[in-house]
């Protein structure tokens, strides 16, 4: 064993919707199991920041839900604060679908599942190795674990380089099926205003046209203390500025929402989701790379994009390792 290496059972990295849901089946199942993230804190687009006094959800904005195994895990939620309902739509047309957020913000989410898992936050994993028949996981700490069996839940491109960082081959149909998934791109802008914007209830617009997708008033939504939009870029214009400079580009899709804005914008930060939603969703809920010793790769590639479709992927890529868990 390397020095300064820790044996598990089962190691997951990452600590999005899909890690958490994992973890969390793989120890009632009577596992171990402890997550890996190069974060700070749980739920990758599962994302809340705050600017002085106002709130954002700047990524994930609701939560909806077709499937009852993630329904009951969402109810619990509620009765435990973690939840509320936001909407039932965002037009006179909406169909009565429950759109949850989170409670006090999206961020809440992740927390209530994380209750009770082993976590080390702020490690980075950099490769993934086959010992034996084992899996020795290297952190940017200089840090390794050793592990019966490894879950990725990183979108696919950057789990697919952890692999190919510790010459672990993947059988070449599989390979083909995994570089199949892409991404979209999205920029997303957090603007403070000095008043209240002019976006009515529930508090979210859908513009029909333009680089804009999507437009949150954080207020309205109840996350937020002062006056607070979100706005997301779509995949197009997020690609083709990705490069350019974050205020500047953040400016552009401020004016292409100055219709609904109402108010004058008070200060503004801009954050880039490399990976915002799958393209392409994978038709099988996880993959099983290796069955011995057990690794597999989940997330809402899988699933769906949504993030139901993640934590169904969690569920699907629980059952696979603990199948193949050796006893």
């Amino acid at each position: 064993m390397t020095t300064h290496e820790l044996p598990v059972e089962v190691l997951i990295i990452g600590t999005g919707v899909s890690g958490l849901i994992a973890a969390r089946e793989i120890q009632n199942a009577g596992r171990s199991v402890l997550l890996l993230d190069k974060g700070r804190g749980f739920g990758g687009r599962l994302a809340s920041r705050r600017i002085g006094e106002a709130t954002f959800d700047h990524g994930a904005q609701f939560i909806t839900t077709r499937d009852a195994r993630f329904e009951k895990i969402l109810k619990q939620g509620a009765k435990a604060g973690m939840t509320t309902e936001w909407c039932q739509g965002f037009s006179a047309a909406a169909e009565g679908h429950t759109r949850w957020r989170g409670q006090p913000a999206m961020t809440a989410v992740a927390k209530y599942l994380a209750q009770g898992l082993e976590t080390r936050m702020e490690n980075q994993v950099v490769a993934i190795r086959r010992v034996g028949d084992r899996y020795s996981v290297e952190t940017n700490t200089g840090f390794f674990y050793s592990a019966s069996a490894v879950l990725l839940t990183p979108p696919v491109p950057q789990s697919l380089t952890l692999l190919a960082a510790g010459e672990i081959e993947i059988e070449p149909a599989m390979r083909t099926r995994l570089e199949r998934i892409q991404y979209e791109r999205c920029l997303a802008v957090m603007a403070v205003l000095k008043g209240p914007s002019l976006i009515p209830p529930p508090g979210a617009i859908i513009p029909a046209s333009g680089p804009v997708s999507w437009i949150a008033d954080n207020q309205i939504k109840g996350i937020s203390a002062e006056p607070a939009v979100t706005i997301h870029a779509n995949h197009e214009f997020s690609l083709a500025h990705w490069d350019d400079d974050r205020m500047e580009s953040g400016r552009v899709l401020l004016n292409s929402s100055r219709p609904w804005l109402g108010a004058e914008v008070f200060s503004y930060q801009v954050h880039g989701w490399r990976y915002s939603k799958p393209i392409q969703v994978d038709e099988h809920p996880c993959a099983l790379l290796k069955a011995s010793p057990p690794l597999v790769i989940a997330g809402d590639a899988f699933a769906g994009p949504r993030v139901e479709g993640a934590a169904l992927s969690g569920m699907a890529a629980a059952k696979t390792l603990l199948a193949h868990l050796p006893h």
